[in-house]
């Protein structure tokens, strides 16, 4: 999609873009004063680029989602729509805001700056209720073994399991310290409080395939039952690097966690980066109240507050990052952008099923070889 969208016009203004502001990569996660907030949580192709991007790219995964969930025409148009119209209403609000009260901008779950609604107020509920048992705490029995009297990862091939290399712990201790270097001070005297009790490979989601992951136990040095969980994992260059040029940093772990520290209200404190033998990786806590909703779950009329949550969320960071008042100048008080943003959308999904039926056509006629899904 990167290729495709460098091709077409755009107003010139450029923000941090998430770079893959689809709908399944916004949810809640928990802020260092331990509130929930709902925010984008993927920053994997992060870079500054023309805000246009993020905007379709979110209304054509809206369309997308909703052709899967088999929802009627008028459904997923008004769905789409009703994203757009908060990214529009949203940016409207901010651009007569001063730069320090955006910023400080919180979409809170109990009280967000959108219409009331009752499915809404229950998707968002449960939300809150799910994230709040998501954390490593609530996971250390499972996620965990004893052996020989110490707190272990727990194997779960092919999920999560040990390497068997006898060197993967003096290498995670190393790794470990270079990590820390990337952390202020205050950060640093937390984790000094902490040890690395054990390390284990864990596969990562659909779309980092092929990328290095692992989860690190740390144990608090007074307490086996004070446990910390961090994930590691690999960053390679964004694929907007083509069309926008490369980062301006030397390690692609490091334009991830800056690029997601410039665009959450409040980044998770452990956030930091490390290298490993040529690689970059990036360094987050496995689980931190985090939680995203299944999309294949939702009813027509929580789609559409879906939607609408995604575009306040995606208004924020381009606010943070770009020029709001410029942006809304060009968005307007009418509907005309919300409406030509869906007809983009709507003709961007039907590309991609012909996509995919001429993948799976090849798939089927041996041309390209898969394994298919259980």
């Amino acid at each position: 999609m990167a290729r495709d969208l460098a091709t077409t016009p755009t107003t010139g203004l450029t923000v941090q873009l998430c770079g893959d502001a689809h709908l399944s990569n916004f949810g809640v996660f928990g802020t260092p004063e331990r509130q929930q907030a709902f925010d984008l949580n993927d920053f994997d192709e992060t870079l500054p680029g023309p805000w246009e991007w993020d905007v379709k790219r979110l209304a054509t995964s809206l369309v997308v989602a909703g052709r899967v969930n088999r929802y009627n025409r008028a459904e997923i148009r008004g769905a789409t729509r009703a994203g757009i119209r908060s990214y529009r209403e949203m940016l409207l609000n901010y651009s007569s805001m001063r730069y320090l009260d955006i910023w400080y901008s919180h979409l809170d779950l109990r009280s967000p700056p959108l219409p009331e609604d009752r499915v809404l107020r229950a998707l968002m509920t449960r939300a809150e209720r799910k994230a709040d048992r998501r954390t490593g705490l609530h996971a250390f029995p499972r996620l965990t073994e004893t052996v020989r009297g110490q707190p272990r990862i727990r194997d779960n091939p092919p999920l999560i399991e040990h390497s068997g290399d006898a060197t993967a712990e003096r290498v995670s201790r190393s790794f470990f310290e270079h990590y820390l270097g990337t952390l202020p001070d205050e950060r640093r005297m937390l984790l000094d409080r902490y040890h690395v009790a054990d390390v284990a490979r864990k596969v990562v989601g659909v779309g980092s395939v092929g990328l290095v992951c692992s989860v690190i136990l740390l144990l608090a040095d007074s307490d086996l039952e004070d446990p910390l969980f961090l994930q590691t994992k690999q960053a390679t260059a964004s694929a907007l690097e083509p069309y926008l040029g490369p980062s301006r940093y030397p390690n692609h772990a490091q334009r991830v966690v800056i690029g997601q520290h410039l665009i959450q209200e409040a980044s998770d404190v452990f956030l930091g980066w490390s290298e490993l033998d040529g690689r970059d990786f990036y360094v987050r806590q496995l689980l931190d109240m985090k939680y995203a909703y299944d999309i294949s779950a939702l009813g027509p009329q929580e789609f559409a507050g879906q939607a609408e949550l995604c575009g306040a969320a995606l208004a924020r960071a381009h606010a943070r990052t770009g020029d709001p008042a410029a942006i809304a100048g060009y968005l307007g008080t009418g509907t005309a952008f919300d409406r030509a943003v869906t007809v983009f959308a709507e003709a961007y999904a039907d590309q991609t099923e012909l996509d995919h039926r001429a993948f799976r056509r090849a798939v089927q006629q041996g041309r390209l070889s898969a394994t298919p899904d259980a």
